[in-house]
């Protein structure tokens, strides 16, 4: 007889394998049969549509008026250079969303991405072809470079920008490829379940787990809206989050604080007994705790910084949760 279930098996093991800097494979398992293709193929979507790049949206090339136009002395054409230019990827330093970049060469020579780094913005690509430049030639131009994600087409940009400036297609995704696929795992002589491997390549602007990281938050984010509407809290977060040190320590009873005789017992006769509990006080209701003076408020709270809180300290939603739950079962 076929064991009867009352919720699907949690799957517990989770393994990155690094394949090169740009390369990995992401692997959990095991799932229920039908599970793993749920997950791996929204994953996968956002991977593709929602994972921040950087790319440059115009140009203003000395001497050019448009993409048909042409430099003196420079062997490609306006076209040509624009094509090649999308082949370089950019990515700005200091956590800049935009920057706009000035650039200046003098024939003759042969431009690559590794040409274009300063100290503003490094380039991924460093080996990808630019523009080749005659001995008597000058070429100088201006790039807009934007954080983003997904695909931008010129016409959506043409209006936003200077005039001079060409409008240039901006392709922010910074993953090349995301994949997966679905193998059979045996768990308790059952091999019937499920592992999912998921290949992520990126193109260097981020390394393959920042991009799942991002693909995990986003997707987390858009389905935020249906559990702070029923309040649905996962089980293996809260396993999680229970396991954490800053959920040991403000589990510890307020006796781990070493407070003064007439701090404790104040606190005690308001049925405070946990350090999680004094975390999530406001500064107003702890000075609210009856009989509380003064001076053991401030003890409390110098106490609680040396345990490396404050009172009034925001929490995460998980943290909350399984302070709640502790308490409840009090």
């Amino acid at each position: 007889m076929k064991k009867i279930k009352t919720s699907p098996l949690l799957p517990e093991e989770f393994i990155v394998e690094q394949i090169s800097d740009n390369e990995a494979n992401i692997i959990a398992y095991p799932f229920e049969t039908g599970y793993a293709v749920s997950l791996a193929h929204p994953l996968r979507r956002f991977l593709l549509s929602s994972s921040v790049g950087y790319a440059p949206i115009a140009i203003k090339i000395e001497g050019a008026k448009h993409e048909f136009d042409s430099v003196r002395g420079m062997l490609e054409d306006i076209s040509d250079f624009i094509i090649n230019l999308k082949g370089i990827r950019f990515r700005l330093k200091n956590d800049v969303k935009e920057a706009e970049i000035n650039y200046s060469f003098v024939g003759p020579c042969e431009i690559k991405g590794s040409d274009l780094i300063n100290e503003d913005v490094d380039v991924v690509t460093p080996d990808a072809f630019l523009a080749t430049l005659n001995e008597d030639a000058t070429l100088d131009f201006t790039l807009k470079i934007h954080q983003g994600i997904g695909y931008v087409p010129s016409e959506e940009i043409r209006d936003e920008i200077e005039e001079g400036f060409i409008a240039l297609d901006a392709f922010f995704t910074p993953v090349r490829k995301a994949t997966y696929s679905i193998e059979n795992v045996l768990v308790e002589d059952n091999p019937n379940f499920e592992k999912v491997v998921i290949n992520i390549v990126t193109d260097g602007q981020i390394s393959p787990l920042d991009a799942f990281r991002n693909a995990l938050s986003v997707m987390h984010a858009q389905m935020a809206v249906f559990s702070s509407e029923i309040s649905v809290q996962a089980p293996a977060t809260i396993e999680r989050a229970e396991a954490s040190e800053e959920i040991e320590k403000l589990t510890a009873r307020i006796e781990d604080l070493g407070l003064s005789a007439r701090s404790f017992n104040c606190l005690d006769r308001s049925d405070i007994k946990y350090i999680g509990e004094i975390v999530m006080m406001s500064q107003n209701d702890l000075k609210n705790v009856k009989n509380l003076g003064k001076k053991s408020y401030e003890e409390i709270v110098e106490k609680l910084e040396e345990a490396g809180f404050q009172v009034g300290q925001p929490l995460s939603d998980e943290t909350v949760a399984v302070l709640k739950k502790k308490i409840e079962s009090e």
